[in-house]
């Protein structure tokens, strides 16, 4: 009886493995995708955890966007889910790209565990599964959005694994900030289950890879613009590579200009002092003569506002400590603010950037 059941999930799988092996961008399969019964379902198929393979599993072998099949007002929380998928299709094209250029023996050369390459496969069989969760909560009447091209800044097993923890983490804080915005309890449940496997990556990594503590203080950063964060991914979309039928991402965008520490930083661990390099010349921050600026950093349930020196930018840095009271551990999120805070969405003028403060020799790395 098992060796029955072993070699019915082995053609089960094998029958899976030739399904995703075949990448589609055609938009009448894509409209199949409508029916939320369609394909390997969530939580029922084993396809989200045991596939293998290079070729991009269900539904990331199918990146057109699906259009609305019903006409009416868009559902409660579609614009939320919308941006949770679009942010989605990035995590997940992240991880398939990886499957596709590395192999064991890449990982294992690197000095990584023998088992990384599996576990790497199989976080990008979590993705997909989330990239069908999101699609099935986006009501019938609003579209749901497709794949963009995407350029990954990693060449090297080593480049990529912390370019992961830093996503995992951040993963973990727009979830939370989502939460917030969602407005149906079926919403919010559905956001912390999925912030809770972002989870189990994340500890995998700091774990497995990093040798580390994966514990990261009594709570994890609590961030409330979730968007914000969001729009840092804008920075692996190819420019006008997105399809035409996908909104807006994220939605609403505030486009603030981004900022980092400067080259120069010696440390980000709380107590050490940082210079804002602000690092986008076609998106720079304008301030008002005789308004306080703050550098509010957010970190566990709380955060802190420091006053910056803006008068005589960009002539002279703007440079500012990070609060000393804060653990050095998880992550802090800083963004420029004209209320101490950072109280509102409209209070935030610039940023966010997320400062890797665990395991300790990624936090410059990744910035």
């Amino acid at each position: 009886m098992m060796l029955l059941k072993a070699f019915l999930l082995s053609a089960f799988l094998h029958s899976i493995a030739y399904a995703a092996a075949i990448p589609s961008h055609d938009k009448s399969n894509a409209q199949q995708l409508a029916d939320p019964n369609y394909g390997p379902i969530p939580g029922q198929s084993p396809m989200y955890s045991s596939y293998r393979g290079k070729a991009p599993p269900f539904p990331g072998n199918i990146t057109a966007p699906i259009a609305p099949t019903a006409k009416g007002p868009a559902g409660i929380d579609d614009l939320v889910w919308q941006n949770l998928l679009s942010a989605e299709w990035i995590i997940f094209s992240f991880y398939q790209h990886a499957v596709e250029m590395f192999n064991t023996t890449a990982f294992v050369e690197a000095g990584y565990p023998n088992t990384t390459y599996d576990r790497i496969q199989e976080i990008r069989d979590n993705e997909a599964g989330h990239l069908r969760i999101f699609q099935n909560e986006i009501t019938p009447t609003s579209v749901k959005p497709g794949a963009c091209k995407y350029a990954f800044p990693f060449d090297s097993p080593a480049s990529f694994l912390a370019l992961a923890t830093l996503i995992e983490i951040s993963s973990m804080t727009f979830l939370t900030g989502l939460v917030e915005m969602a407005k149906l309890p079926a919403s919010q449940g559905a956001m912390v289950a999925i912030a809770t496997t972002e989870t189990r990556h994340e500890t995998w990594a700091l774990l497995d890879i990093w040798k580390t503590n994966p514990f990261g203080g009594p709570a994890d950063t609590v961030f409330p613009f979730a968007n914000e964060i969001l729009d840092l991914t804008n920075a692996f979309i190819v420019p006008r590579s997105c399809p035409l039928e996908n909104p807006v991402y994220p939605s609403p965008r505030q486009n603030l200009p981004p900022f980092s520490p400067a080259s120069s930083t010696k440390s980000i661990y709380p107590g050490s002092n940082i210079v804002l390099n602000f690092t986008d010349p076609t998106n720079q921050p304008s301030f008002r003569e005789g308004v306080k600026y703050y550098a509010t950093f957010f970190h566990g349930p709380s955060n802190i506002s420091v006053p910056i020196d803006t008068t005589n930018w960009p002539r002279k840095d703007i440079e500012v400590t990070i609060p000393s009271q804060f653990e050095a551990r998880g992550i802090i999120i800083v963004v420029v603010s004209d209320t101490i805070g950072a109280p509102t969405l409209k209070t935030v003028k610039a940023g966010p950037v997320v400062l890797l403060e665990q395991p300790a020799e990624l936090g410059l790395t990744v910035l």
